[in-house]
């Protein structure tokens, strides 16, 4: 592993003050969990390394109003969460099954959002939930959706010179229910071969849908939205051909490649199966 200095600012002013004067040279550090794997690997090499861990007020989770999770809050607190297991369960179901413990324990929220994973656990869970990204610069701070967020595998919006300081969440409409699945070649400790969240929001007297959000991971170049399965949802009651159709419509809205983890057909075929199987688990349907 190439040599490097690490360096490890006290305050979000001096940490942008030493992005922006170590420039392509810099590279953050939150946990360190991918980092330092892709620094061994030669995927990166930087010569200086600025580590985000001593930042006050980054590692907090404020639901005063608007709710917002600090890019440093780490897996394993959002996953044990109490407010966020309450309002945001998916994400915290998310959390839960990302890496070991271990990881977990050091692995936070902005890194795995950072690295622009195709597969990223917590990326499904956020698109439905329509977060958006607080990032900073020495200049201005500005907010992005998700989708906008992510450019491509290992690619974000971020600029060299900014830092994602915080996760936004609007608070999901009354009568939503919703699921989380990852399909993995093990059950634990393991990247997802998919994953696939759902967020239903039903009327409490038809049972009709009046809002679906489908989110899909590990089956395009980016975390994506399924927004024309989404569509063949809304307006209706959720009855097992709607969502078996639901799941075949949403295997066409992705575009997953074959690598060691699965063939882009087999992929493609879970995706149906996921989706429909979120929908009835959401709903409380029995599977058949």
């Amino acid at each position: 592993m190439k040599k490097f200095d690490y360096l490890k600012p006290h305050t979000l002013e001096e940490a942008l003050s030493l992005l922006s004067q170590y420039g392509d040279k810099a590279r953050l550090i939150a946990g360190g969990t991918d980092a330092i794997v892709m620094n061994k690997q030669k995927k990166i090499s930087p010569d200086v390394l600025i580590s985000l861990q001593g930042i006050q007020g980054l590692d907090q989770i404020e639901s005063n109003g608007t709710f917002k999770i600090g890019a440093l809050v780490t897996h394993r607190t959002i996953e044990q969460s109490e407010r966020i297991k309450k309002r945001f369960p998916l994400l915290a179901e998310a959390s839960s099954v990302l890496g070991s413990v271990q990881i977990r324990n050091v692995a936070t929220l902005g890194g795995n959002l950072c690295t622009a994973s195709p597969s990223a656990e917590t990326a499904p869970s956020l698109l439905v939930y329509e977060a958006e990204v607080l990032l900073v610069s020495r200049m201005e701070e500005r907010r992005l959706s998700l989708p906008s967020f992510f450019l491509g595998p290992g690619e974000t919006a971020l600029d060299k010179k900014e830092i994602l300081k915080e996760i936004i969440l609007p608070s999901p409409p009354p009568n939503s229910l919703g699921a989380y699945l990852k399909l993995g070649r093990r059950k634990s400790v393991d990247l997802s071969v998919v994953n696939v969240a759902v967020l239903l929001t039903l009327d409490p007297k038809t049972g009709i849908c009046e809002r679906a959000r489908i989110a899909l991971g590990a089956v395009a170049p980016t975390p994506l939205r399924a927004k024309e399965t989404e569509k063949i949802l809304e307006g209706n009651l959720l009855d097992e051909r709607l969502i078996i159709r639901a799941g075949d419509w949403a295997k066409q809205e992705c575009s997953p490649i074959t690598d060691i983890r699965g063939s882009a057909e087999y992929r493609r075929e879970m995706v149906a199966v996921l989706v429909a199987k979120a929908i009835k688990q959401s709903v409380k349907l029995p599977r058949k």
